[in-house]
């Protein structure tokens, strides 16, 4: 998600490998198996790397980052137990709360807080949902809170739904891609997270220049870090978070930090995601 000159010679070696996979595999020990989404790290091999690095160093073992294109794929191998944790969204945990427990949850701006953003073309001076509608609308994903749960919250309690409102919808499997969507005019609105359209806001101010935020939601979870609930206490999953937890202390980590806009993680907290589970039982009320 951010392009980053990320720890000198490492955006030349990071094309070579993601994670440390094939390292373990060669020391014949199992690596530490870390689950990421398309929405925080996208291409950045550079990044992909020193998060590897950082992880592997601070661990004492090897760590292999399993990327994913969906939500659904990378969570359902942390539900069958084949990664060790994974950094997914609200929306995924708050459905298998049962099942899973929150590490780790990132801080942005000095809470552990998101909002999710309806974004429009600049162009069309839109100044409410209301306006949107017969519009072709970007979701990024459908187990996304902020890039598609929220909006069919918001339009089921206008007793609609996002195929009777919108003219035509669609999924970019990435928020970076649904800013990309609308400020490129495939489509004219778009469901994204505030964190990724405000970093980008940063570093690819031309993309963001050309879309305006429409509304923003109330204060949510930020996406948490996850573990199985059976894992809790296992080496692995505690060095996870003790890594998570410790990583504004060391000078990689918050370089590491500052490439994601983050000001570090504090520990998981549950009640933080109440706001998404309401959202999510009352749409299966309305179903």
């Amino acid at each position: 998600m951010v392009s980053h000159r990320l720890l000198g010679r490492r955006a030349v070696l990071a094309a070579a490998a993601i994670g440390a996979g094939g390292a373990a595999r060669a020391a014949g020990r199992a690596p530490v198996r870390f689950g990421l989404t398309p929405v925080f790290l996208e291409s950045d091999l550079a990044l992909l790397r020193a998060l590897s690095d950082h992880m592997q160093a601070a661990l004492g073992t090897p760590v292999e980052l399993v990327k994913r294109r969906t939500y659904q794929e990378v969570v359902g191998l942390l539900l069958a137990g084949q990664l060790d944790a994974a950094w997914i969204c609200g929306f995924p945990y708050v459905r298998h709360a049962d099942r899973l427990s929150v590490l780790a949850v990132p801080v942005h701006r000095g809470r552990p807080l998101y909002q999710s953003y309806l974004i429009a073309d600049a162009s069309l001076r839109v100044r409410s949902l209301a306006d949107l509608r017969g519009g072709t609308h970007a979701f990024s994903d459908p187990d996304s809170n902020s890039g598609c749960l929220t909006t069919r919250w918001l339009l089921a309690g206008q007793h609609q739904s996002p195929g009777a409102f919108f003219r035509a919808t669609f999924f970019t499997y990435g928020h970076r891609n649904v800013v990309r969507a609308v400020s490129s005019g495939l489509a004219e609105s778009g469901s994204v997270d505030g964190y990724v359209w405000e970093t980008m806001a940063e570093t690819e101010p031309m993309l963001t220049s050309t879309t305006d935020v429409v509304a923003r939601s109330e204060w949510q979870g930020f996406p948490p870090v996850c573990c199985l609930t059976g894992a809790r206490q296992s080496t692995a999953v505690r060095g996870i978070e003790a890594t998570l937890l410790n990583m504004a202390d060391s000078a990689t980590g918050s370089e590491i930090l500052r490439a994601l806009r983050l000001d570090g993680f504090v520990p998981g907290n549950p009640g933080l995601y109440e706001g998404i589970r309401a959202m999510s039982d009352d749409l299966e009320r309305r179903a």
